[in-house]
C-alpha cells in the first residue's frame, strides 16, 4: 500500500501493527495491544478523511493504486467484449470500450484507462486520449444508438493529449464532434468520474443525462497545477488554485454540475476495489432503470436542458449611464 503525505500518521500505526503481528508468538499476548492500535488507526483514518482539503482529494484521485476503468469493468460487467479502432487512423489505448451486460442490462461501456507501471503508462499514454480515442468513442456510441443500448462512460484523465500530432489530426474537432453527437444521442448516457476529470479530455466522452462523481475525485476545466502556473507563473500555489477552482464532488454537487456523489471505502477506492465497484454498479443500475423510462424526445430534451441551465449569468440592458 502506498501512502500519501497526509496519510503518514496512519502509515506509522499500520506499520507498528504489522511489526507486532510478525513478532507475536502467542496471539493472546499481543492481541489487546494490536486491537487497540487498530481501533486507533480506524479513528485516525476517519478523522483525516472526513476533513480532507480540496488538494488532498485531488491527490487521492491520482493515487497510483486507485482502480481504473478496466478494474471496474472486470468487477461490474458480464460478457465484456472490447471493441477497437476508429476506422480512420488507429486504435487509441487511452480509451477502452465495448459491449457488456450489467445485471442483465446490455450497455456500451467505455472510459479512460491509465497504466500501473512505466511500460503500461506509456502504452496507455497516461490516460490522455488522441483524436482517434474520441473518434472510437463516437463510433461506439453511434453503434449503441443503432441497437438501442444505453451508454455508460467512466471518466479518468489528466486531459486530452496536447501533443503536436494530436492537434494535426484534429483533437479539438474530434471532441467538439462528440459533444454535438452526445447532445442528441437517442439512448441514455450515464457518466461517472472515477478519478481525474480534466477539461475537454473528460467531457469529450462525458456529456451524460446524469453525471456522478466518486467521493474522492475532481472535475474541472483545468488542473490545479496548470491553473497555478498561469496565474502565479509557478506550480507552488496549486493548493490555493484547487481551493479556488472548487473541483471536488461536494463542490460540484452544490453548484448543480453533477447529480450525485458515489461513496468510497474509508481511505479511498484503492482500499477496497470490490466495495468501490459495488457502489458504482448500484448507481449504474439505479440510473439506467430511471433513464430507460424516458421517451427519446424527453431524453434528449433533458440532456440539452441539463447543460444549458448550468452556471449563472446576467443579461445586460444595453443602456448607457
Amino acid at each position: 500500500m502506498q501512502y500519501l503525505d497526509f496519510e503518514q500518521p496512519i502509515a506509522d500505526l499500520e506499520k507498528k501493527i504489522d511489526e507486532l503481528q510478525e513478532i507475536s508468538v502467542d496471539d493472546e499476548v499481543l492481541k489487546p495491544e494490536i486491537d487497540r492500535l487498530r481501533k486507533k488507526a480506524d479513528q485516525l483514518r476517519e478523522s483525516i478523511f472526513t476533513n480532507l482539503t480540496r488538494w488532498q482529494r485531488v491527490q487521492l484521485a491520482r493515487h497510483p493504486e486507485r482502480p481504473y476503468t478496466l478494474d471496474y469493468i472486470e468487477r461490474i460487467t458480464e460478457d465484456f467484449i472490447e471493441m477497437h479502432g476508429d476506422r480512420y487512423h488507429s486504435d487509441d489505448k487511452a480509451i477502452v470500450g465495448g459491449l457488456a451486460t450489467i445485471a442483465g442490462q446490455s450497455v456500451m461501456i467505455m472510459g479512460h484507462q491509465k497504466g500501473r507501471d512505466t511500460k503500461s503508462r506509456q502504452y496507455r499514454n497516461f490516460g490522455m486520449a488522441n483524436p482517434e480515442g474520441y473518434r472510437k468513442a463516437y463510433r461506439l456510441m453511434k453503434l449503441a444508438e443503432k441497437f438501442g443500448i444505453p451508454v455508460v462512460t467512466l471518466l479518468d484523465t489528466p486531459g486530452a493529449f496536447p501533443g503536436l500530432e494530436a492537434e494535426e489530426r484534429g483533437q479539438a474537432e474530434a471532441i467538439a464532434k462528440n459533444l454535438k453527437m452526445m447532445a442528441v444521442l437517442e439512448v441514455p448516457i450515464l457518466s461517472i468520474v472515477i478519478g481525474e476529470g480534466a477539461s475537454g479530455g473528460a467531457i469529450g466522452i462525458g456529456m451524460g443525462n446524469e453525471v456522478y462523481m466518486m467521493e474522492n475525485t475532481w472535475y474541472s476545466v483545468i488542473a490545479p497545477e496548470s491553473c497555478s502556473s498561469i496565474l502565479w507563473k509557478t506550480w507552488d500555489y496549486k493548493e490555493q488554485a484547487a481551493s479556488a477552482l472548487k473541483p471536488t464532488a461536494k463542490d460540484l454537487l452544490e453548484l448543480n454540475v453533477i447529480d450525485g456523489i458515489i461513496p468510497e471505502p474509508l481511505g479511498g477506492a484503492h482500499r477496497d476495489y470490490e466495495k468501490a465497484a459495488e457502489a458504482v454498479k448500484n448507481q449504474i443500475i439505479k440510473s439506467l432503470k430511471k433513464l430507460k423510462k424516458l421517451k427519446v424526445d424527453k431524453l434528449i430534451d433533458q440532456r440539452v436542458e441539463k447543460y444549458a441551465s448550468m452556471g449563472d449569468w446576467e443579461v445586460a440592458s444595453g443602456k448607457k449611464d
